[in-house]
């Protein structure tokens, strides 16, 4: 999984944000369920904060779609 800029990440749309998610939480599952010795804690943290990224963002625009 690359790794994202936020700036790059607002130019995304809706469905590529939760695209973006879903493979993010698989990356994080399949990790999680590797052999204690080749599991990498670093990709599991940044699938994460790619996840907490996404979210934030579709949670912003979701709230001033209601606003307007």
């Amino acid at each position: 999984m690359a790794k994202s800029k936020m700036s790059e990440i607002r130019e995304k749309t809706e469905a590529e944000l939760i695209e973006m998610v879903n493979n993010a939480r698989e990356t994080i599952r399949a990790e999680r369920f590797k052999d204690k010795f080749s599991r990498k804690a670093s990709i599991i943290t940044g699938a994460k904060r790619e996840v907490a990224r996404a979210l934030t963002l579709l949670t912003a625009r979701r709230n001033n779609k209601d606003a307007k």
